[in-house]
């Protein structure tokens, strides 16, 4: 029997391995934790700490808006929402998120986001501006108005 080129002695379907390289040591196989959810226990505890804080912002009447923030801690923090510091009824919404929907000038102030769990509390705060799409003032009053809101508060 001949030996067929190319398969330098290996029977056909045997993988094909390149021969130890002189100085390099062989790879060892990576060890890593396995993903899952924490075990009871686990995890330490930690206060709530706002990863991503409100921001100021400003929208014409009749717009929606979003207000966002991305807190962190453990256990996981309740939120609750402020408007001028009158806190705001609890919706049904995405955990972090607050609507205002179809806003009104009576919307505008100063919306703050309180976390908080047994190990503390954290808090953000950001200006909403409306400006009146819907009334006969000029958009530079409305600008003008605007820029002084902002200033005062931040």
């Amino acid at each position: 029997l001949r030996e067929i080129s190319g398969l330098g002695g290996r029977a056909a379907g045997e993988p094909r391995t390149a021969p130890p390289s002189p100085g390099i040591p062989p790879k060892r196989a990576k060890v890593t934790a396995e993903p899952g959810p924490p075990q009871e226990g686990s995890a330490r505890l930690a206060a709530p700490s706002f990863v991503r804080k409100l921001k100021n912002a400003a929208i014409g009447t009749g717009c929606d808006i979003r207000l966002r923030v991305v807190v962190v801690g453990n256990p996981r923090p309740s939120l609750r929402w402020y408007r001028n510091e009158e806190q705001l009824a609890q919706g049904g919404e995405e955990y972090g998120t607050l609507w205002i929907r179809d806003s009104k000038k009576e919307d505008a102030g100063v919306y703050t986001c309180v976390a908080e769990n047994e190990q503390g509390e954290a808090m953000t705060s950001a200006v909403l501006a409306i400006i009146d799409m819907e009334g006969k003032g000029d958009v530079a009053t409305s600008t003008a108005v605007l820029a002084q809101t902002l200033a005062q508060v931040c």
